[in-house]
């Protein structure tokens, strides 16, 4: 038997898909949410399915997720995400633990639903996430912007995959590139990081052509031609947005 684990959710207006989260975790011990202001029914449609909900002001992903592995009853914690699910497989590997695990964290691959279909190309896959954990032995890093897990012990593979539907359409895509962009651009800027002209030449057409053609794009038809040219729009926005910045602080 595995050990007893606690799964997180942080949320925000994720009525859409915050249902299907929390069913593909029923197998859990208990599902905690940590909610921020939604204006819609997400804590509602929680509450229906018999999670423990916290109401909470933003702090940032990281301290969100810290915040709700620590209302957890066990130390173990599997952090989903409210636009992921928990496949068949993932939680039958997990079933298969043993109740005291050696690693700190297990990682896991992620596929995500795009333009119909799932994406098992470019950088999208296998994207692998460490979301199982012992939180005595982790804890999630501040960063504004893909947040991680700092694990003080090793980090082993699991099988099985998480689904991730992140975008309700192209358009929605799109608003968030911007955002995190923006994000991306701020964290960079912290950290000392310098845009120049070579950088808006260079890094756009190489982010393209890996996702593309190194991580075969091109296998998943257009939606893999269109993941791969808005990765290098991504990256052509984060870049410019450094340089703005820089150029404004000057």
């Amino acid at each position: 038997m595995p050990p007893p684990i606690s799964v997180i959710v942080i949320t925000k207006d994720a009525a859409a898909h915050v249902e299907q989260a929390l069913r593909s975790a029923a197998w859990a011990d208990e599902c905690i949410v940590v909610d921020c202001g939604s204006r819609d029914d997400t804590v509602a449609r929680a509450r229906a399915l018999g999670a423990r909900v916290d109401e909470r002001a933003w702090t940032g992903y990281g301290d969100q997720k810290n915040h709700a592995a620590s209302l957890a009853r066990h130390d173990w914690v599997f952090s989903l995400d409210a636009d992921e699910a928990v496949t068949d497989g993932l939680r039958q590997a997990i079933a298969a633990l043993p109740d005291a695990p050696d690693p700190a964290a297990f990682r896991m691959p992620r596929v995500t639903w795009y333009l119909g279909r799932w994406i098992r190309s470019t950088d999208w896959y296998p994207d692998k996430a460490v979301r199982l954990y012992d939180r005595r032995r982790a804890r999630w890093d501040d960063r504004p912007v893909h947040e991680a897990l700092v694990v003080q012990g090793s980090v082993a593979e699991l099988g099985g995959e998480i689904e991730h539907r992140p975008y309700a359409d192209v358009a929605d895509h799109l608003a968030r590139m911007n955002h995190y962009t923006t994000l991306a651009a701020q964290q960079m800027q912290a950290q000392g990081r310098k845009a120049h002209a070579w950088h808006l030449l260079v890094h756009p057409p190489a982010a393209f052509l890996r996702n593309y053609i190194a991580r075969a794009g091109f296998r998943d038809g257009v939606p893999g031609l269109v993941v791969s040219l808005l990765g290098a729009v991504y990256v052509l926005q984060k870049y410019v947005k450094l340089w703005d910045r820089q150029r404004h602080s000057s």
